[in-house]
């Protein structure tokens, strides 16, 4: 049985459906900044744990206990020191990682008094003070060693891996697709986790070490580049990201109005004036991830009417957090489970509603839509890593546990890599390890 029956409609699709200053409210940072008195107060609740398990628990080792100590004692310099040190972009990871399912989540304050230290809070507190301070950079280079490393993707792995590598004194050639460095962190994040060229300013700092240059526009299409790179350069690390969106595989996907939910994102992020965006009133995001909860609150905060956040499974099984389902949910987003889309239904070669099956019961159900956005994850879709040699495992790159392919002198990190939790600071991490190995090995040669 189908429990609304569609009928064809023009496409209500504009820019502008907002009074133009509530742009700017609406994308706003969703997280206010801790005030030097609140970071204080905050910095307090910490047990100073011994062998804590905040620390443990984060992808990049960052000693929690000894920079909110800092904090408190009014060593922010000290701090960020402390933050940076095992993590290169300490300051984006405390502004979008899940720090609820990591090194809060194992806080001890969560037994003692149901709430964790907010420990994102006080990393961006103390990275943002240096960054904002007369002398922001903390690092140097060590003597030049003459080895030449080349890194592919200017993401989050990727722009670690180069950091590190700098600091130990080789030089680093990072080429990237995009026209703006920064991968994901610059293209994929929502707006509202990170407001006005946060991003840039990170990126500029850490380009400040030196060592490290930055080919934009650049993209590997054939293996005889792969191969040109092996051979002009010590050492390879692809830090590439996933390039491809997952298709639905079902009738209608290639209709007007179906749009990647990662392509949408990048647009609203590289776009001055959101009043200039266009959005539908009646917008349908299929997808539990975190992209998803992205996309369907910025389709709200933009003006669209309707939004329905559709997932073929149960709540458990969504990726994105149930902090992140709550942000949606209070955002106007209405979510379902349980529903396997069928059709993409069109009339005259644009969207006009999307089909339902109800996984429990077998019934349909049918809603009209304007939009309709993919973010059922994303796939490597580069045939030139298989070409060359390298192991694949599923739609990734086998490693070992520091990078290392099956390529001599290749390694790779982020999420091109297989395993790990496809978070930024597992990114992160990825790129640290991978540096020191490269290190080791161009050190052994």
């Amino acid at each position: 049985m189908t429990t609304h029956q569609t009928h064809a409609h023009a496409p209500d699709i504009r820019a502008g459906r907002l009074e133009p200053e509530h742009y700017a409210r609406n994308f706003s940072e969703a997280v206010a900044p801790l005030s030097a008195g609140q970071a204080v107060l905050e910095a307090e609740r910490c047990l100073y744990c011994f062998d804590a398990p905040c620390a443990t628990a984060c992808p990049t080792s960052i000693d929690v206990p000894s920079f909110i100590k800092r904090i408190g004692d009014g060593n922010l310099r000290g701090a960020a020191q402390a933050i940076l040190e095992p993590n290169p972009l300490g300051g984006m990871c405390a502004r979008v990682c899940p720090t609820e399912n990591l090194c809060e989540a194992v806080c001890v304050r969560n037994t003692q008094e149901e709430r964790p230290v907010a420990i994102g809070r006080l990393q961006r507190y103390a990275v943002d003070a240096l960054l904002a301070s007369a002398q922001p950079q903390l690092f140097t280079r060590a003597a030049a060693t003459g080895k030449k490393v080349a890194v592919l993707g200017a993401g989050p792995a990727g722009l670690s891996c180069a950091h590190r590598l700098a600091r130990l004194g080789h030089q680093v050639q990072v080429f990237d697709a995009r026209p703006k460095p920064g991968g994901l962190n610059e293209y994929g994040l929502a707006r509202y986790k990170m407001a006005d060229a946060y991003a840039e300013q990170e990126i500029h700092w850490l380009l400040d070490i030196g060592g490290i240059e930055i080919q934009q526009n650049w993209q590997l299409d054939s293996l005889a580049q792969l191969q040109a790179l092996r051979k002009d350069f010590d050492a390879v690390f692809l830090a590439l990201g996933l390039g491809h969106t997952k298709t639905l595989g079902i009738p209608g996907e290639d209709l007007q109005g179906v749009q990647d939910a990662v392509d949408f994102i990048a647009t609203l992020r590289q776009t001055e004036d959101l009043a200039q965006l266009p959005v539908g009133r009646r917008v349908i995001v299929i997808g539990g991830g975190m992209t998803a909860v992205d996309v369907a609150v910025q389709n709200k905060l933009l003006g669209a009417s309707v939004v329905h956040m559709v997932y073929r499974r149960g709540p458990e099984h969504m990726s994105a957090s149930r902090e992140e389902q709550h942000w949606a949910q209070t955002h106007g987003v209405v979510l379902h489970h349980g529903l396997v889309p069928q059709e993409i239904v069109g009339h005259n070669g644009q969207v006009q509603a999307v089909r339902f099956v109800q996984t429990q019961s077998g019934r349909e159900i049918c809603w009209d839509a304007d939009t309709v956005f993919k973010a059922i994850g994303q796939t490597l879709g580069n045939p030139v890593l298989a070409a060359s040699g390298l192991r694949m495992q599923g739609e990734r790159i086998a490693t070992d546990s520091v990078g290392q392919t099956s390529l001599p002198g290749v390694w790779a990190g982020g999420d091109c890599r297989a395993g790990g939790q496809a978070l930024t600071v597992d990114a992160v991490a990825h790129g640290q390890q991978s540096a020191h190995a490269i290190h080791a090995h161009l050190g052994a040669q």
